[in-house]
């Protein structure tokens, strides 16, 4: 009957300029789905260099190597009777491009550039590439000498074209063209393309799965169609997680999915389909003749079927059900496959933590365990390549992980680093956790440093500081809490180079940081001390979130010491003990819960507020709480703490990105690191609204409580 198709889609784990592993990948992915059945494979964007080069891009090198790895594709036998669609930018009339190449049996049928860049969030496509902007529209390209030697074409087409095979049509988008407003899959539905692929690199944030995956039915509910979604995973070279979540979908439903986290370096998906399902479907809902008046698409025709004559007997596949993680559980599993990915590829032997028996530690300290229980699933399951790559982190070739703890206690050293005014209570919370999870646990005192740097800046001086409780002004108290934060980070960096070394091993270990979004968007955090680390996993993620996250870390890991942590305040321990217990809390040091923290931080960034549009918002959002004089004085608190703390940001260690309201600097969140801390402006006019509130409030009272209202009342 010739109406079943087979299509396979894919989530790679490729990495930035490693074009001998990417092009690795991309082969296993194309043998997979030729194992399958498929006769068309459609990759992630970008696939070839990887999607973060960033300004690698601007290189000419890229270019050469991306045609390079075509050249290896095109001549592998692997890549004969199946469509191979891959991603690479591509130079055309000296404009770059962010592209498909998609070719067949050793002929490139069509060069599809991307027309709509993402330029938004961590997103900076316009940096390195133009957008196509002529829809619809197909010209010619000349191809290097490298690649017309090969296919014996000169030219091929560039543009906006669809394929035309003797069975169906197949048409592209590049990732943010399925979140745009004006996606092509409309008007290619309505000229009658029935396979709609994408190719995207798009990246993980906590509760963002659901977007992703509802874009997708809508784009085959409104006007049917089949629906190919490819994804990078993994980490390939920066702070993002690419999530994967491949996946296929028929007029509305989804019908295969990949995983949203592993540590699979390639994952294929497939699914058997029939063309007549997305005609009858398009047969009661669509009248394209009535809504489409754009010029068509011009068709590339090609001698090739993705049906074979005799399907009868082939099934189909049928809807099934995406069941979402939790915020919690992303967070077990996103920043722990970001982890392994960032410490296999750095060639090092395993992580150093700072743990100080606080939740943004332990927080830290669970993500490190969670990442070795999916090492050891992963081997168990018959992951060949994380076995391999376990075995050269510990140096040992034999050794094959069976127990996440025992795992950790080779890749992963915990240290409590206490001063005098540290508590015995958080001392055995850092040792009870450390215990559970198995890491290798330092018991350190830095007494001995914070005396030997006072007592330098005592001999330059003639002065010893003192701490407030005993005496000391405020810039005597914050520069002795900074001084310990700072030798902390110190001994962390000595440690992680020379342990290993002291126990005869090789190899050293990457310094983890533990700051959470809140305190960076506040700058609740020493400059260069334990912070300042080589990679950050909680860097962008709530403290509202790390609290739920280690409750279920309590449950699903039966890691019971995290019970005592999440019943103490949070506190840095920086201030001397009164009667051998804390009294310094985060939250009264910055003056505002964690909670409102989260509340104004995502005002600042999603809701693009300043002082006063912040102020009009949380008047109505918080009136039950609070009066608007007292939410003036929080939101001016805030921006002075947020102004005079933003040169903090610049030197914040690299952190995995999870929330759309991080403050990073590099990349995501861009801003001034001079500010008038004043805000004389600003601050008058929420003090102007403040008056007025004022004011109506006290005209509303007298309305409703004055005399001669009451009669008013009483007569009607």
């Amino acid at each position: 009957m010739g109406r079943k198709v087979t299509l396979a889609t894919c989530s790679l784990n490729q990495w930035a300029l490693d074009f001998q592993g990417n092009l690795t990948r991309i082969l296993k992915s194309i043998e997979i789905a030729k194992q399958r059945g498929a006769k068309y494979r459609l990759g992630p964007e970008l696939e070839i260099c990887g999607y973060g080069c960033a300004d690698h891009f601007y290189e000419s090198d890229i270019l050469l190597h991306c045609f390079q790895v075509l050249k290896s594709l095109l001549e592998s036998p692997l890549t004969q009777d199946i469509i191979c669609d891959v991603g690479m930018p591509v130079m055309h009339h000296n404009v770059r491009y962010n592209c498909r190449v998609i070719f067949l049996n050793k002929k490139i049928l069509l060069i599809r550039p991307k027309m709509l860049l993402a330029n938004y969030g961590n997103n900076r496509e316009f940096r390195w590439f133009s957008p196509w902007s002529r829809p619809r529209y197909v010209e010619e390209y000349f191809l290097p000498r490298m690649i017309q030697d090969l296919t014996g074409q000169t030219t091929v087409p560039f543009g906006d074209g669809v394929l035309s095979t003797k069975d169906t049509c197949i048409g592209s988008e590049i990732c943010a063209e399925l979140w745009n407003p004006r996606s092509p899959h409309v008007d290619m539905g309505l000229d009658g393309i029935e396979i709609f692929t994408n190719s995207s690199a798009s990246y993980h944030e906590l509760r963002k799965a659901d977007h992703r995956v509802n874009l997708v039915k809508s784009a085959t509910t409104k006007s049917g169609g089949i629906y190919l979604f490819a994804n990078q995973k993994g980490c390939d070279g920066d702070r993002l997680y690419y999530d994967g979540c491949a996946m296929i979908a028929i007029n509305g439903d989804i019908v295969a999915r990949g995983t949203q986290f592993s540590l699979e370096d390639v994952e294929v998906v497939t699914a058997t389909l029939d063309l007549e399902d997305v005609r009858s479907y398009r047969g009661e809902r669509c009248h394209p003749h009535m809504e489409y008046e754009h010029k068509p698409y011009q068709r590339i025709k090609m001698d090739f079927s993705l049906s074979d004559c005799d399907d009868r007997c082939l099934p189909t596949h049928q809807p099934v059900e995406w069941i979402f993680h939790s915020p919690e559980e992303e967070i077990s599993l996103g920043p722990a496959c970001w982890l392994w990915d960032y410490l296999r590829r750095s060639g090092q032997a395993g992580f150093l933590l700072p743990l100080s028996g606080g939740v943004d530690s332990s927080s830290t300290a669970c993500i490190v365990y969670s990442m070795c229980v999916q090492i050891c699933q992963a081997v168990k399951d018959g992951n060949s390549q994380v076995l391999e790559d376990v075995q050269r982190v510990v140096n040992n070739s034999s050794y094959r992980p069976e127990d996440p703890r025992e795992l950790c206690g080779h890749i992963f050293t915990t240290s409590y680093m206490a001063s005098e005014n540290s508590s015995e209570d958080t001392r055995n919370r850092a040792k009870d956790l450390a215990a559970q999870i198995g890491s290798n646990h330092l018991n350190i005192n830095i007494d001995m440093a914070v005396k030997g740097m006072l007592g330098i800046f005592s001999m330059v001086t003639g002065k010893w500081p003192q701490f407030r409780a005993n005496g000391g002004s405020a810039r005597e108290n914050l520069a002795l809490q900074n001084v310990q934060a700072r030798i902390r980070m110190i001994l962390a960096y000595l440690f992680a180079q020379l342990c290993l070394w002291a126990q005869g091993k090789p190899g050293g270990l990457l310094v983890l940081g533990s700051a959470n979004v809140d305190e960076s968007l506040t700058g609740y955090f020493t400059k260069y001390d334990c912070s300042s680390a080589d990679i950050n996993p909680i860097g962008g993620v709530s403290k509202m979130d790390l609290k739920c996250f280690l409750h279920y870390c309590v449950k699903r890991f039966q890691l019971t010491a995290l019970i005592s942590i999440l019943d103490a305040p949070p506190t840095a321990e920086l201030e001397p003990l009164t009667d051998g217990k804390v009294v310094q809390t985060d939250e009264a040091d910055m003056g505002m819960t964690y909670s409102e923290l989260s509340v104004i931080g995502r005002l600042r960034k999603i809701s693009k507020c300043g002082p006063y549009s912040m102020f009009c918002k949380l008047i109505h959002s918080w009136k039950e709480t609070f009066s608007p004089s007292q939410v003036a004085t929080k939101v001016k608190h805030f921006f002075r703490m947020y102004s005079i703390n933003r040169h903090k940001m610049t030197t914040v260690t690299p952190s995995y990105h999870a929330e759309n309201y991080s403050p990073d600097d590099n990349r995501f969140d861009l801003r001034p690191f001079l500010y008038n801390t004043q805000w004389h402006w600003q601050f008058r006019c929420i003090d102007n609204e403040v008056s007025s509130s004022t004011e109506q409030c006290d005209f509303i009272s007298y309305i409703h409580y004055s005399p001669l209202t009451l009669n008013v009342i009483k007569s009607e």
